[in-house]
Parts: structure tokens; sequence; C-alpha cells
């Protein structure tokens, strides 16, 4: 939070929570760790996870091309599939 404060100047809201993965724990359990990234600073593959209320993954979206995503209306309707 302090980061995105001082870089962009800006505060988060307080619903946005950040994850710290240093060990990429989290990056290996979802099988999104980016092999080409530099080994001292482990970055994932771009993603996107709809995670039901038990904390199984319904639906991910994972692209190596940082610049495609899913639209909001892709998201939106996993979300009312889960609902």
């Amino acid at each position: 939070m302090e980061r995105v404060r001082e870089e962009y100047g800006m505060d988060l809201p307080a619903a946005v929570v950040l994850l710290s993965d240093m060990d990429h724990a989290v990056i290996d359990r979802y099988g999104v760790f980016n092999p080409e990234s530099a080994p001292d600073r482990p970055i994932p593959h771009p993603t996107t996870l709809v995670v039901d209320r038990r904390g199984i993954v319904r639906w991910r979206f994972t692209e190596i091309d940082y610049r495609v995503r899913p639209s909001n209306e892709e998201i939106v309707a996993e979300l009312e599939a889960i609902r």
C-alpha cells in the first residue's frame, strides 16, 4: 500500500488486499509462475481467477501477453454463473 501511495500518489480502498508472494507459493499453487521473470523477483503470468466461497477456482483466464485481459463482461458472466 505504501508503494502505491509513493509511486502513484494515491491510496487504495480498504477493500483492496495486496499479496506479497516472494517465495511464489501462491503463484506455484495456481500454476501461473512465469519462468521468464527475474529469479530474484518472481512474477506470475497475468491471471484472473473466479474463486467461490469455498476457495474453489471456478474460472480462470491466463494469458502470457499482459496486454490481453478478459473483459469486465466476461468476468461478471462467470461470477453470475457460480451464484
